[in-house]
């Protein structure tokens, strides 16, 4: 005999993501290669009509949304290293 297919996982939902959220995550992480900022991209249209806010806060948990913030985050402190004034560095040493 053959179950109906809601009744194959029904702990499915409590513990993974579904198809809409993983489709989020790709349109996040396509934006955010273009340059956009995350909390532009959270402001879409897109992202608000197929997410919940609590899957947008989600996002956050996801190992490559991590990832993608994290190297624009150190892009944007060594790029702000790299043009710093120096002057202020000499007259703070003395």
């Amino acid at each position: 005999m053959r179950r109906p297919a809601w009744f194959a996982n029904p702990f499915k939902g409590l513990f993974g993501t579904n198809r809409r959220e993983q489709y989020v995550e790709r349109y996040v992480l396509r934006e955010h290669r273009k340059g956009r900022p995350f909390v532009e991209i959270l402001e879409d249209p897109y992202v608000r009509a197929w997410s919940t806010p609590e899957e947008r806060a989600r996002l956050l948990e996801r190992p490559d949304v991590v990832a993608a913030l994290g190297e624009q985050a150190l892009a944007d402190l060594r790029s702000a290293v790299a043009t710093a004034p120096r002057a202020a560095s000499v007259t703070a040493n003395g």
